[in-house]
């Protein structure tokens, strides 16, 4: 956690004369936050295209596929993508603008054989793996998994006849198991999941909330300790303005709207680390299926970095137990502050 020197005050002010995603530029406190420079990147939709300057008006190169995997050589800024990224990346062959591609990395994992009764949380290590219906690898597939999701993991099968090891994960929503190689997915220990600024009181943390700005800050007292860039509710699903408090929590959600009468379907399982603070099912969360914060385009919810929602997740309360799958607490949490 970082005292970012800024009181909330000032940013509040800043906030309402409506001149607060300029201050912030200046005091360079969107570099300031940014996270590590990730060497790979996936392409989220299909025909990223590359051009051969960080530029839309410059000459296009090719197009890049659903999910293909590229080396990110460099982080620079260049045309403005939406009105708080200038960020782009060089990558093997052109320039693409970085909110195209989720920022991943390939990390294999040793198998953890022993995990607890109530079972144990787990994130998707590598860009993307897919999951088997049965722990063979000439099984029928499941559905594709990808990097920083998390998941329930039930336990760990050995196939001796094939010499492989796989993670059971359970989906609580669709009821069923799917089998994961081990060596894809980081199981998150204990200490992970503890409550951040546990001394300081309830009454002193405020999450606020700018959609002008698309900004997500959070203050203990007078201090800003966080902030970070998000994706609000676009149009027809706006994210509600005023009061509201963190009342129920889970650190791995699968997340669709199959059931409604809309042309914009979506089906994501094991969104991470998933801060409600609606009961319409409004909440902060990690987002592996874009990279285009400062820009309205959830279905109400605030989207942010895996990361990020997990920082937002442990701090606020409830603080969720280990080995809870859901925490509902109607009338305490963490307060937040949409304008």
């Amino acid at each position: 956690m970082t005292n970012l020197n800024f009181s909330r005050r000032d940013f509040l002010k800043l906030s309402a004369s409506g001149v607060l995603g300029l201050a912030l530029s200046e005091l360079g406190i969107d570099r300031a936050l940014a996270a590590p420079p990730a060497t790979q990147g996936r392409a989220t939709y299909s025909g990223v295209p590359l051009y051969d300057a960080p530029s839309f008006k410059a000459k296009e190169m090719h197009l890049i596929g659903i999910d293909q995997v590229v080396n990110i050589q460099a982080e620079l800024e260049g045309e403005e993508g939406n009105p708080f990224n200038k960020a782009w990346y060089k990558v093997d062959d052109g320039y693409t603008y970085a909110g195209w591609l989720q920022p991943v990395e390939t990390k294999f994992q040793k198998p953890i054989y022993q995990i607890p009764a109530e079972g144990q949380l787990g994130e998707i290590s590598v860009p993307m793996s897919e999951t088997r219906l049965s722990p063979h690898t000439n099984a029928n597939n499941g559905y594709r998994l990808y990097y920083g999701s998390v998941h329930w993991v039930k336990r760990t099968v050995i196939t001796r006849e094939e010499k492989s090891i796989w993670y059971e994960i359970f989906d609580s929503e669709i009821g069923k198991s799917f089998f994961v190689p081990s060596y894809n997915m980081r199981l998150i220990p204990n200490e992970e999941l503890t409550l951040l600024s546990p001394d300081i009181p309830e009454s002193e943390k405020l999450i606020h909330v700018d959609l002008s700005t698309q900004l997500v800050t959070a203050f203990e007292g007078d201090s800003m300790v966080f902030s970070s860039r998000c994706s609000s509710g676009s149009k027809g699903t706006r994210t509600p303005t005023g009061e509201f408090l963190t009342y129920h929590k889970g650190p791995s959600v699968h997340m669709n709207n199959q059931d409604e009468d809309t042309k914009y379907h979506y089906d994501l399982p094991g969104v991470p680390w998933c801060s409600f603070f609606t009961g319409y099912g409004n909440a902060f969360h990690g987002t592996y299926w874009h990279n285009d914060y400062g820009r309205p385009r959830s279905h109400g919810c605030v989207n942010l970095p895996s990361e990020d929602a997990k920082w937002i997740y442990r701090w606020t309360r409830p603080n969720v137990p280990v080995g809870e799958d859901y925490l509902h607490l109607p009338g305490e949490g963490t307060r937040v502050q949409i304008v």
